[in-house]
């Protein structure tokens, strides 16, 4: 860091500095947008916290783990690492000392990463503010919680493969690729796991339950994905938070204001170029249509608590309140994001292309589980969706999961 503020001050004073002084200053700026395509705050800085010292509790269908301290503080920080074990980490999932690591930390997505970003990362990482933060990362119950399991998971799920070009697609897409697949780790969200917590790349990026949330399906499809969006659409809403077809909410908003919003303008177009690629749905599934008792019940609380943002015919209100006709989070094969959204409410993400931050309030004082399961059912089939009824078991599953 003395390096980078060195070149600045002397770039200021007119003075030519030091050819290794602004090498370094390259690299480690270089390092600093690694951390932001790979989100490295978005864990390891808890709000309110000093940044990189480890983040909040990460809830996972084994366990809880938390955030480790990323720090250069040498006790409870990665002082006494070396470039070798951060780059045997990134690449492997074993780092100082030989410790094994949980894909919590997505290594099999940062695997793809090439030698320079990493090193250019590591540089990054060691001009941070040093923090004496003890974190007590493994919290896992046991046997779960004994890491030597791991060499078996690797050898079972793990695919050290580094990131290929292709060479009939163009550089743009392959830029886009080698983010989404890898300092963006997009899968680790975004991709359904097995029963051992492994990505099923069959089903790459169309979605996943995470910490109570749904990752939606962000592949092409016309009905659950981003089929609908074009790319300017796409790349406004991980630009902004928002565009015409949905609010960012939840992790996901989290995402964008640490990431995706202060990526470049190339990159968000090349993440765009190539997550448009994905082939569209050839036709959609008729679902069952829920009953017409139901469906006037729904109608009925949507009318008295929802059509006021949202209208009427669910057409939304542009940017502040998104049209729920057509809404490809509303069909999504999991609710869990629609009931937790009327449950808690949610506030938009803040960010420099869209600094109102619109807010939908939390309805859980006022409407039971029957009623909420109601109107998401009304939503769900009414203005031409089709997904699934919702169940009031779905909304009272999801309440007693907030209530802990």
């Amino acid at each position: 860091m003395r390096a980078l503020l060195l070149t600045i001050a002397v770039v200021s004073a007119g003075i030519a500095a030091p050819a290794i002084a602004a090498d370094q200053a390259d690299t480690i700026i270089r390092g600093q947008y690694q951390s932001v395509l790979g989100d490295c705050s978005g864990c390891h800085t808890r709000p309110g916290g000093k940044p990189l010292a480890g983040g909040l509790p990460l809830q996972t269908p084994f366990g809880v783990l938390i955030p480790p301290n990323i720090t250069p503080d040498a006790e409870t920080g990665v002082g006494k690492w070396n470039a070798t074990d951060f780059h045997n980490m990134m690449k492997t999932g074993i780092g100082h000392d030989g410790v094994r690591l949980y894909p919590a930390m997505p290594y099999p997505a940062y695997t793809k990463m090439n030698d320079q970003d990493i090193s250019d990362l590591w540089a990054y990482l060691t001009t941070v503010e040093p923090v004496s933060n003890k974190v007590e990362a493994n919290q896992l119950p046991f046997p779960l919680n004994i890491r030597l399991a791991m060499s078996g998971w690797n050898l079972l799920n793990f695919d050290a493969t580094p990131f290929e070009q292709d060479s009939s697609k163009s550089t743009e897409w392959n830029r886009g690729a080698y983010i989404v697949q890898g300092a963006g780790h997009c899968g680790t969200c975004h991709t359904p796991k097995s029963f051992l917590g492994a990505d099923k790349n069959s089903a790459f990026l169309k979605g996943a339950s995470l910490q109570g949330w749904f990752a939606p399906d962000i592949t092409g499809s016309m009905t659950s994905g981003i089929g609908r969006w074009t790319e300017d659409e796409l790349i406004a809403y991980l630009k902004t938070g928002v565009n015409k077809h949905s609010i960012a909410s939840g992790p996901m908003a989290e995402a964008i204001e640490n990431s995706t919003s202060q990526m470049t303008d190339p990159d968000l177009k090349a993440v765009a170029v190539y997550l448009k690629s994905f082939a569209s749905d050839t036709a959609a599934v008729q679902s069952v249509k829920p009953d017409e008792k139901r469906m006037a019940a729904g109608e009925a609380v949507y009318r008295d608590n929802c059509s006021a943002c949202h209208g009427g015919s669910g057409g939304g209100a542009g940017p502040l309140f998104p049209a729920l006709a057509g809404n490809s989070l509303v069909a999504q094969d999991s609710v869990e994001t629609l009931v937790r959204l009327v449950l808690e409410g949610s506030q938009a993400v803040h960010t420099k292309g869209a600094p109102t931050t619109p807010a939908m309030p939390s309805l859980a004082w006022r409407l039971n589980d029957e009623q909420i399961a109601d109107v998401l059912t009304y939503v769900r089939s009414a203005w031409g969706n089709n997904a699934a009824a919702v169940s009031s078991g779905d909304v009272t599953s999801v309440r007693g999961n907030l209530a802990q």
